[in-house]
C-alpha cells in the first residue's frame, strides 16, 4: 500500500524535472498532459496533471493497494461506515483500468482507494462525484483532471 498524491501543475515538463531531482527516480508513466512516480522511498504514487491555471494545485488524494481483494474490502468497510460515493470496477482513468472506490473528506477533498489491474492507451473519463462534495475548481474531461 502507498499513498497517492496528485496535483495540478501549470508546466508537465518543469514539474517532471523537479520531482524527478526531489525524489531521485525516473518518471514511472507519461502520457500527454500526465506523468506519474512510483516512488519507493517514502512510498508514494505521485501523479501529476498538466492543468494550468487550475484553481487548486492538489488534484486529490489515494491510496494504492495492491492485492486482489484490498479494493473490496476498502469498500465494504467505507460503505458501513456511510463513506463511499461511488463504485467503481474495471474503469479507465488515468491510463490504467482500476477497481475504485471514491469519496469525499469533511471538507470535500476527493480520496480514491484503487488497485491498477492493467495500462490502457486511454486517459478516462471523470467519475460522477456528487456535486456537493467536489471542490469548486477549473473541470477537464478527465477522470482524475478535475482540480479538485
Amino acid at each position: 500500500m502507498r499513498l497517492q498524491l496528485a496535483l495540478n501543475v501549470d508546466d508537465l515538463e518543469q514539474a517532471i524535472d523537479f520531482y524527478s531531482k526531489l525524489f531521485d527516480t525516473p518518471v514511472n508513466k507519461r502520457k500527454p498532459g500526465y506523468a506519474n512516480f512510483a516512488v519507493e522511498s517514502p512510498p508514494l504514487k505521485l501523479v501529476l496533471f498538466e492543468n494550468p491555471g487550475a484553481s487548486e494545485r492538489l488534484n486529490h488524494l489515494g491510496v494504492e493497494v495492491f492485492g486482489a481483494e484490498d479494493v473490496s474490502r476498502a469498500t465494504e468497510r467505507l460503505e458501513a461506515a456511510g463513506m463511499a460515493e461511488r463504485v467503481e470496477d474495471a474503469s479507465t482513468c488515468c491510463y490504467a483500468t482500476q477497481d475504485k472506490v471514491w469519496l469525499s473528506d469533511p471538507q470535500g477533498l476527493r480520496w480514491e482507494w484503487y488497485r491498477v489491474l492493467e495500462d490502457s492507451e486511454s486517459f478516462g473519463k471523470q467519475p460522477e462525484i456528487p456535486e456537493a462534495k467536489q471542490q469548486a475548481s477549473a473541470a477537464t474531461d478527465g477522470c482524475c483532471a478535475s482540480g479538485g
